[in-house]
């Protein structure tokens, strides 16, 4: 009956430690002489995943509207700078992976083509979290985070492509698609969760 207790108060014992470690890298308090800052709107609910380009930003004016205007803008600039690292990324390696005529002519034409459907595809961000508050020296300040789906940054390159009788020759929808895919799969993981 002994070894049973002891075999029992060792297993709580590490489950109390355990529990202990984990709560407290939660709760670890800042440096002293440190505050810890809320960013509203941020956060991995609001990072880039498989699914979805998401870029925030933070403004703050005089003029409440001009506040909105500049977070939103950011936020817009951010985001295009994403897709096109992406889209490039993506480019790259599905030219790579296809048989071409001429690789350089056809990287140029993806490339500028797909700034362009960047342009087109931001006036379709969408808002997923706005909050404004006032500071205290009078001053309005907007967060703002906006998000883009992939899927439609896919569909607007292939509508693009399949008029374009020169790309159309050497291009694979469903290969484009999935290198798509594999480069927003990785940008997940390299976020870590």
């Amino acid at each position: 009956m002994k070894k049973s207790y002891s075999i029992v108060s060792v297993i709580l014992l590490i489950a109390v430690i355990a529990f202990t470690q984990c709560r407290s890298k939660r709760t670890a308090q800042p440096p002293p002489g440190e505050t810890r800052v809320e960013v509203l709107c941020s956060g991995p609910d609001f990072w880039t995943d498989n699914q979805y380009f998401r870029a925030n930003s933070v403004a703050e004016s005089r003029n409440q509207a001009n506040s909105k205007r500049m977070a939103l803008s950011n936020a817009r600039a951010e985001l295009a700078g994403q897709i096109e690292t992406t889209v490039k990324s993506v480019i790259d390696n599905y030219i790579q992976d296809v048989t071409v005529g001429n690789r350089s002519e056809f990287n140029q034409r993806y490339e500028g083509m797909s700034r362009e459907v960047i342009n087109q595809r931001l006036a379709g961000t969408r808002v997923i979290c706005e909050d404004l508050v006032r500071t205290s020296e009078g001053m309005y300040k907007t967060y703002i985070a906006i998000e883009l789906s992939g899927e439609d940054i896919v569909n607007a390159m292939n509508q693009r492509i399949a008029a374009d009788e020169r790309l159309r020759l050497d291009y694979d929808y469903e290969k484009f698609k999935d290198t798509f895919n594999q480069e927003m799969e990785q940008m997940q993981k390299n976020r870590g969760y």
